[in-house]
């Protein structure tokens, strides 16, 4: 009888050491932890950042781990909470393709917290991420359409990133408290029955959907600390009747994808980086309207833009198209197809766009705003063709003096088929951590990254990321 999917992981990860890694793999982790943790500073100044550290910080607790950026020990389930919402908060986190989720934003901030509770070393922590990222995404596969090229948690209106990225943060979380094959799968167990997500604040507004890793780093947490005093879950919690597969995806769920190749072959390598802090949907769209600006075209000498995007993106980027071409807010904005075009036309900051472009003010900008009115998202048919392993978008321009231009991007920026430089990563991180440390203090941030996997522990990393005295 082939051992129960769960029991599979489990074993996967206790095996698992950081030398023993595919050297492609030991880059990519490190790579993640310092595009996570970046994007985690920069959010510290949203409403929703402070809501999330003020809350924990009432609850008050044992110092066991800290929140990034602000010095404050609190409880590892809480800090992994606030870490988690503040990693996901931009959109500005890693993608995988074609699972359609977000795996770093939930699994660094629980082997964050996880790591500084049990006192690992960097390698461990390093570890951890990289087998929590793995199982992360192998679950989110399960849940890839090969017939309609969708992911069903998505079709659904789940929010995979948080649902699976509960499981890859309690199997993270359980290697970090140094249990073996038997305990990683009890917390898997556990953490399925806290994972949750519902993606209707993508289409229709609300900042909901910032809470998501939290919730999800913080029930992988949990259920590591539930499994060391004694809780247990189930083996057959993935494919069982009434299990994760099912529950979930019904008669859609494809078993085979959480363990085929399952430490020969590794997807951690494979997900993508966002260039640009807006949801992955809309990076295409950036890039092709920046192609137009390149040759010339204005603002101000477009009559009409079609935007040709993949079936299922439509929803998200041009539905409802009022609320689309008029966003209220910064953040509605980086959900908004009409407002990508606008971005690209007028020019943005950092790698070709940054958090300096999805602004209130400029959201409500009448230059803005009188482009995206001209703006229409459809479906396109070539566009379905790739989706989901790529979003690409086409952009047919009619100008004012009746002239047409096209533009099409297939492909995106920072996934495998046209990555991101080292130098590139380092710059978002830059970017993003400058709004909370100098720059001395950046650099320092850099190197102890690149050195976790020869540090005794984590303790100095975290320290350095604390905000700069005002």
């Amino acid at each position: 009888m082939t051992e129960a999917l769960a029991v599979q992981l489990a074993d996967f990860a206790a095996a698992a050491r950081f030398d023993r890694l595919p050297d492609d793999v030991r880059r990519s982790v490190v790579d993640r932890v310092l595009d996570s943790v970046g994007v985690s500073l920069a959010a510290l100044g949203l409403d929703t950042s402070r809501a999330a550290v003020a809350l924990v910080r009432s609850r008050g607790g044992a110092g066991q781990a800290t929140v990034l950026g602000t010095g404050d020990r609190l409880p590892a389930a809480s800090a992994a909470f606030a870490n988690g919402v503040l990693a996901h908060s931009l959109d500005y986190d890693d993608t995988h393709l074609p699972s359609i989720l977000h795996p770093s934003a939930s699994v660094v901030p629980a082997a964050l917290a996880a790591a500084q509770l049990f006192d690992r070393s960097g390698a461990e922590f390093l570890t951890a991420v990289a087998v929590g990222l793995e199982v992360c995404v192998r679950l989110g596969l399960s849940g890839y359409d090969t017939g309609t090229n969708n992911s069903v948690f998505f079709d659904r209106g789940q929010h995979a990133t948080s649902i699976c990225g509960a499981l890859g943060a309690a199997t993270a979380a359980a290697m970090l408290s140094g249990s073996g094959s038997a305990g990683i799968c009890d917390a898997i167990g556990i953490s399925a029955s806290m994972a949750s997500g519902i993606i209707e604040a993508n289409r229709a507004g609300g900042t909901v959907k910032r809470m998501h890793c939290g919730w999800a780093a913080q029930s992988g947490v949990t259920a590591a600390e539930l499994m060391r005093h004694g809780f247990t879950g189930p083996d057959s919690v993935l494919e069982g009747r009434f299990g994760f597969l099912r529950a979930f995806l019904g008669d859609a769920a494809d078993p085979e994808a959480v363990v085929a190749g399952l430490g020969a072959r590794w997807h951690v390598p494979d997900i993508f980086y966002k260039p640009y802090p807006a949801n992955h949907f809309t990076h295409t769209v950036v890039d092709a309207a920046t192609a137009l600006r390149e040759q010339g075209i204005r603002p101000e000498d477009v009559a009409r833009v079609e935007v040709g995007v993949p079936d299922p993106i439509v929803r998200t980027i041009g539905e409802p198209i009022e609320a689309k071409r008029a966003p209220d807010t910064g953040y509605q904005a980086q959900f908004s197809g009409p407002y990508a075009v606008a971005v690209g036309l007028f020019g943005g900051h950092g790698l070709g766009a940054s958090r300096l472009d999805y602004t209130d003010t400029l959201a409500a900008d009448p230059g803005r705003r009188a482009l995206m009115a001209k703006v229409s998202v459809v479906a396109d048919e070539a566009c379905d063709a790739v989706y989901p392993h790529q979003f690409p978008a086409v952009l047919r321009a009619v100008l004012t003096d009746g002239t047409e231009r096209f533009s099409a991007v297939m492909t995106n920026r920072g996934g495998p088929d046209r990555p991101l430089s080292a130098v590139e990563l380092e710059t978002k991180f830059s970017d993003n951590a400058a709004s909370v440390l100098t720059g001395v203090r950046v650099h320092r941030a850099v190197d102890l990254v690149r050195g976790l996997p020869r540090a005794a522990g984590i303790g100095e990393f975290v320290a350095a990321l604390v905000a700069d005295p005002t």
